[in-house]
């Protein structure tokens, strides 16, 4: 009897340990980006998009941009497309890059590198992430509005509301993922709302899928979370007491390479998710 005992401790030992994930970090830029808020990998054009709020999260004063970096950790571009206020979350559909901007959308020309549209948002102030799904409908969130916006066909319409403060989101065919102030919720294509998960510190901010069921979350304040289909979550780094942000993050599920910004710290961070 024993000896079984003993065998099931230490089959349930190495389960748990093989459940068991870590971030290995692989490089990092230089601090000449501009309070860095969402990478995203764009590997067709082999590039990570960065925005940069150059300025207070909040204010319209046409600083901000989206800048280039390459896989290798070099900044190609801080500046690559100017004219925008404090822009966020972005997403790509198609040649087009869709950047969350306070009030709007704006929407750029990949190849020209132009903004070509700016959509408006009623109501909105504090537009702050965006996931696409595969029909190129647009989802926003308003983390101050407490709302998510639809925009379809170039016009935005309110799609959710009576949130705690909506942020990171993720679109997995007809299920939209959404993070709420230390939650992850799970909308489905009746707006029917669950929780996947709950307890992760109220900053929430950056979503990525990495298999089914299974995601990586930041919190700005300087967390990340791998949260397990089960709704348990495993804490990759802490840096609040560092005082290191991690803002919108980006992730490439082939390379399983994490893009961390670090928001006042002025630099991506590139880890590798094992």
């Amino acid at each position: 009897m024993k000896s079984i005992l003993m065998s099931l401790l230490l089959l349930t030992t190495s389960f748990t340990f093989a459940q068991q994930h870590e971030l290995v970090k692989l490089w990092e830029t230089d601090t000449l980006l501009k309070t860095p808020e969402s990478a995203l990998p764009y590997k067709k054009g082999g590039v990570i998009f960065v925005s940069n709020i150059d300025g207070k999260p909040a204010e319209k004063d046409g600083k901000g941009s989206v800048g280039k970096v390459g896989y290798d950790g070099k900044i190609m571009l801080t500046d690559w497309v100017s004219g925008l206020n404090a822009p966020k979350g972005m997403g790509i559909y198609k040649n087009n890059l869709y950047v969350a901007d306070l009030s709007e959308v704006v929407v750029i020309d990949i190849k020209k590198g132009k903004i070509t549209n700016r959509i408006p948002v009623e109501g909105a102030t504090f537009l702050n992430d965006i996931a696409v799904d595969n029909n190129g409908i647009v989802y926003v969130s308003d983390t101050r509005k407490f709302t998510v916006h639809k925009i379809e066909n170039g016009a935005a319409t309110l799609y959710l509301d009576k949130l705690k403060a909506p942020n990171g989101l993720y679109c997995d065919k007809d299920t939209l993922y959404v993070l709420d102030k230390g939650y992850l919720l799970k909308v489905d294509k009746k707006k029917q709302i669950t929780t996947v998960a709950d307890g992760m510190d109220p900053s929430t901010d950056g979503l990525e899928k990495v298999v089914d069921g299974e995601f990586l979350v930041t919190s700005w304040a300087g967390i990340c979370y791998y949260v397990k289909a089960d709704g348990s979550k495993q804490v990759l780094f802490d840096n609040r007491t560092k005082k290191i942000n991690s803002a919108d993050i980006g992730f490439d599920k082939k390379t399983r390479i994490v893009y961390v910004p670090t928001f006042y710290g002025n630099k991506i961070v590139a880890y590798q998710l094992k």
